[in-house]
């Protein structure tokens, strides 16, 4: 299947952190849209391997994904290398995207920063046809999107482009919501955790309300580009 969009995330739940009122708002839009997980989050304090499997299949549900998958490489130990890259470069040929999402190439997460490299990397092997690749027994062609962008995650990182997600925003808090194990759960008795407090979650929102208040809307999600972003003409910009 080919895709106008495809997102990689390093985790279950990135996706939804970063960039899931941009995914919904494209889906609307008659575009096809998938994911790619790195791992499966087995590192996280809280739930298990299993349950954030159980939950990213109910989040591509609330977010109405046309793909989701899960590389399954291991957390927090995954390198940028050339077996790494080799997989990442099987979804780039294999959906075929347009344009492609990234974790962000800087992050307080250092698996967040890895795997931005991991992807930006091999998004560019990707379009080089001296490397061969093969998926299910057949060869695959080169690939490369028009259009590369991180979504972010820190609050500190500036945008180089703003999406507004006003629309659609509730549908993004249900789709983090959907990782009950990893937000604010009354009914959780793991250990609390950086994103499981309450405070997180009405941060994520002061975030894209700030976002938003920058282009005139009510809330909005940011990404930054490694190459200057062109328009045909004035008159498309907010």
């Amino acid at each position: 299947m080919k895709l106008d969009i495809l997102v990689f995330a390093v985790h279950p739940d990135d996706a939804e952190l970063g960039c899931s009122g941009t995914i919904l708002k494209h889906i609307a839009l008659g575009k096809k849209v998938g994911i790619v997980d790195f791992t499966r989050g087995e590192l996280g304090t809280r739930g298990s391997a299993e349950i954030r499997d159980e939950e990213a299949a109910e989040s591509a549900k609330i977010l109405g994904l046309h793909a989701r998958e899960n590389l399954r490489l291991k957390d927090g130990f995954f390198k940028n290398d050339e077996a790494h890259q080799l997989e990442v470069i099987k979804m780039v040929r294999k959906y075929q995207p347009e344009i492609i999402l990234t974790n962000a190439l800087h992050d307080r997460h250092p698996d967040h920063g890895r795997a931005g490299d991991l992807a930006n990397d091999a998004i560019f092997l990707s379009g080089l046809r001296r490397i061969e690749t093969t998926l299910d027994g057949q060869k695959q062609e080169p690939w490369r999107p028009r259009l590369v962008l991180q979504y972010i995650q820190d609050r500190y990182i500036e945008p180089d482009i703003l999406v507004d997600i006003t629309e659609v925003m509730e549908q993004k808090i249900a789709s983090i919501r959907a990782f009950k194990t990893q937000f604010d759960s009354p009914d959780n008795s793991e250990p609390q955790t950086y994103i499981s407090s309450p405070e997180f979650l009405e941060a994520v929102i002061s975030r894209a309300r700030e976002f938003g208040k920058s282009i005139g809307a009510t809330y909005a999600e940011g990404f930054t580009s490694r190459k200057l972003l062109g328009v045909t003409n004035l008159f498309e910009l907010k």
